[in-house]
């Protein structure tokens, strides 16, 4: 009895180390496989990352030759303009300077002259005003969307510009 259980003993440790390398193996190749996942992951998040920055590339280089089109543009119509005015006598060339600050001196003007015009109207006509509805009211006809749009257009025209130009 003792040599049957020693031989099926013997048999079983026979056994053991391909029963560990099983196991071994079978941990090896789980391993190999979550490492594998991660490589493709990290592989089309890669791809992904690459050509979402490729596409940024391309949109940047882009936005560079549009600005360079719009900066030749300008420079095309500044020197048109340079050669008009060196033909052109004085007086055209100083009403020509100041035709744009004037038209934009006089909206502003006419602006704040109507909005301290309906100030003063309201404020001496007491009765008028008689709830924050009725001042809402009042405020939204002193600074209305399109007196607002104007005065952003003008501050775009004069100002916006010159954020282009220093780009």
């Amino acid at each position: 009895m003792l040599s049957l259980i020693s031989t099926l003993g013997g048999l079983l440790l026979s056994f053991l180390p391909k029963l560990l390398d099983y196991f071994q193996t079978k941990s090896d190749q789980k391993h190999e496989l979550a490492l594998a996942k991660e490589q493709t992951l990290r592989d089309l998040q890669m791809a992904q990352a690459g050509f979402a920055a490729q596409a940024r590339i391309e949109e940047i280089q882009t936005e560079q030759v549009s600005i360079q089109a719009h900066a030749q543009m300008q420079n095309a119509a500044l020197d048109h303009d340079k050669k008009i005015m060196e033909r052109a006598s004085s007086w055209a060339v100083n009403y020509t300077a100041t035709v744009r600050p004037t038209v934009t001196y006089i909206l502003i003007l006419e602006l704040v002259a109507i909005n301290v015009f309906l100030a003063y109207y309201l404020w001496t006509r007491p009765g008028i005003v008689t709830n924050f509805a009725d001042l809402m009211t009042y405020i939204d006809m002193i600074f209305s969307e399109d007196e607002m749009a104007m005065l952003g257009g003008i501050i775009g025209f004069w100002f916006g510009s010159r954020s282009i130009g220093q780009k």
